[in-house]
């Protein structure tokens, strides 16, 4: 099938029984709480090995239960409420960051839609539902988290929880924006907004070999979207104290954890629907197994991808440091987001050079004589903007750096240098103005003599 011409046939769902949805809906619940009480332990014990650490060894068979214990821990514990709090927001707020957290997988395909499993005697499909619009659904619902974390920091009644939130807001916006354009990339290729279609559109080759740079744009903004590390901006400890969730506890906290480690699951669960293939074999099995994406074997297929995809969420966070703010949001407003439309351009024109039956050494001759034109031009704007530069001359001697001109030390800026450190006395020259000898520096300063013994005779 034509990556062209995929197949939006979504007349299978919706005629399950009230019951099968049922348990089609709680093992969709069943599946996120699994998967993270699993990525919690792996975290632990990978980003131990990678420290050489131990790590968590004490609950359960080789600490296997520590994400468990956890839960039970952080549910058991006092709740407290801070007392400047907002109490109907403040205790709503984790509630509105955890729903949407869970909604996005109704439409993730564990198994293709034509492929019918039985359960109880019933036939059904290996997803529990489909929409001809299924991934505005999934960017629509994953905006709304972000309100659960800004009135969370916000109905604290604090100034921390509140920076956590505002930096949360605005990560969140500032990626979403280049995420959205790496999906459109997708729509443009698959012909569908349906992941059972866009899944179907990539039998032949998965999307990541043949939209690289939507691929790499959204293994990005994946990760800054769900403020993980080195992009976990609004948990800085080292700045915030612990961000958002500062005066939350117990179960409220707990909540707020487990949305952020959801939304990282979903947003694997995406990137594998998107780019590798969903549910499908990989290429060496799908070859000589012809039964490899029938039955049961494709969820097998759709985990272990995303496994791949959350340990690499665990290997950066053990490997890169956290960047600074003003890194995080140049990256996303200043290069992603540029790449992003640029590269959707040339995927839309591409596709309209296909439509209109042009050949694939036409589409490369065109595409690429605009690239050039397009590189050609920004070249000729940066020499003159050199130019004009080097014509301007500053009007005056810059002012020197003083670091305690606000009240407080603050490190001196690129370009800037901090001024020279006077030369510290030696011990000869600190015993001589001690027992009464000159002072040079200081009488001459003061407008004094140069013997103190005559300045005190006078």
């Amino acid at each position: 099938m034509s990556p062209y011409l995929a197949a939006e046939d979504l007349s299978m769902f919706g005629t399950d029984p009230w019951w099968l949805v049922g348990i089609k809906a709680v093992f969709c619940f069943a599946f996120l709480m699994v998967t993270v009480l699993v990525s919690i332990v792996m975290e632990r014990k990978v980003v131990a090995w990678m420290q050489l650490r131990i790590g968590p060894n004490r609950h359960g068979p080789w600490g296997m239960l520590q994400s468990l214990a956890d839960g039970i821990k952080l549910m058991l514990k006092e709740d407290v409420i801070v007392k400047r709090a907002d109490k109907v927001v403040y205790v709503l707020a984790p509630v509105i960051a955890a729903i949407p957290a869970f909604m996005a997988i109704a439409v993730i395909p564990f198994g293709p839609a034509g492929n019918e499993i039985s359960i109880f005697g019933q036939r059904t499909t290996m997803q529990l539902t489909d929409l001809p619009v299924a991934m505005l659904y999934i960017l629509a619902i994953g905006s709304l988290g972000v309100y659960g974390f800004v009135l969370g920091g916000w109905s604290s009644g604090s100034t921390y929880p509140l920076l956590g939130g505002i930096r949360s807001c605005a990560q969140i916006i500032s990626y979403e924006i280049a995420m959205g354009a790496a999906i459109a990339s997708v729509f443009l290729y698959s012909g569908s907004m349906s992941t059972s279609a866009i899944v179907g559109a990539q039998e032949d080759r998965w999307f990541f070999m043949l939209l690289p740079v939507s691929f790499l744009i959204y293994m990005v903004t994946m990760i800054g979207e769900s403020s993980r590390a080195p992009f976990d901006m609004p948990e800085s400890e080292g700045d915030l104290v612990g961000g958002f969730n500062t005066e939350y506890s117990s179960i409220k906290f707990a909540m707020f954890m487990l949305s952020e480690y959801i939304h990282m699951v979903t947003v694997s669960m995406i990137a594998v629907t998107l780019f590798l293939g969903g549910w499908r074999a990989p290429w060496p099995i799908s070859t000589f197994w012809e039964g490899a994406n029938h039955g049961w074997w494709p969820m097998l297929w759709f985990v272990v991808k995303l496994q791949v995809l959350i340990f690499f969420f665990i290997w950066l966070r053990g490997t890169l440091p956290r960047v600074r703010y003003d890194q995080l949001m140049k990256l996303g407003w200043k290069v992603l987001i540029p790449v992003a439309l640029v590269w959707l351009m040339l995927v839309a024109s591409v596709r309209a050079f296909r439509n209109e039956g042009y050949a694939f050494g036409d589409i490369a001759l065109y595409v690429g004589g605009g690239v050039l034109a397009l590189l050609l031009l920004s070249f000729v704007v940066d020499m003159f903007r050199e130019k004009a530069k080097k014509a301007e001359e500053p009007a005056e001697t810059p002012t020197a750096f003083d670091p305690m001109a606000g009240g407080f030390p603050v490190p001196p800026l690129p370009g800037q240098e901090l001024p020279p450190v006077p030369r510290r006395r030696s011990r000869s020259e600190r015993e001589l103005i001690v027992s009464g000898g000159p002072d040079t520096r200081s009488d001459e300063s003061l407008g004094g003599t140069t013997d103190g013994k005559e300045a005190s005779d006078d």
